[in-house]
């Protein structure tokens, strides 16, 4: 594989990969782009602090707001739920209608007999896939 950079201070900046095929090279580019490309700050109180995606374990809607669940932190996003799911990376799936999910913070799941799926986060927090979503789920985790 050859790699060519060119340094131009007048063009816009863009990311080219030409592949015989998806490979897992190709992959780490395009998840490494999608993760720089998305400045997020997330509030508490009137502070605002810069996230890291590989912190966040999910978001999720309470009431009007979303919010962003980081080990034991939990920042305002002034954002909107759909859009989240739009920009976020591909180790984000929507678990329910409330809450995106990061596959990365995923510690276990848990099958009940009525064939509801909870999901348990690696800050101690669970939350429930829908039957909405969850074909999707599954698909997406290789269950």
């Amino acid at each position: 594989m050859k790699f060519e950079l060119i340094i131009d201070p007048a063009a816009e900046e863009k990311v080219t990969v030409v592949a015989r095929s998806r490979n897992g090279i190709a992959a780490k580019i395009e998840a490494l782009i999608e993760q720089t490309e998305l400045d997020m700050i997330g509030y508490s109180g009137k502070e605002g602090e810069k996230i890291s995606l590989d912190d966040v374990c999910f978001f999720a809607a309470e009431g009007d707001k979303i919010f962003a669940f980081l080990g034991d932190k939990k920042l305002h996003i002034k954002s909107r739920l759909y859009l989240l799911e739009e920009r976020l990376p591909q180790n984000f799936v929507k678990i329910n209608q409330s809450c995106l999910a990061n596959i990365k913070m995923i510690t276990r799941f848990d099958a009940s007999v009525s064939g509801t799926l909870m999901v348990f986060f690696k800050n101690g927090k669970s939350d429930y896939v829908s039957r909405r979503q969850l074909k999707h789920v599954k698909e997406r985790l290789g269950i």
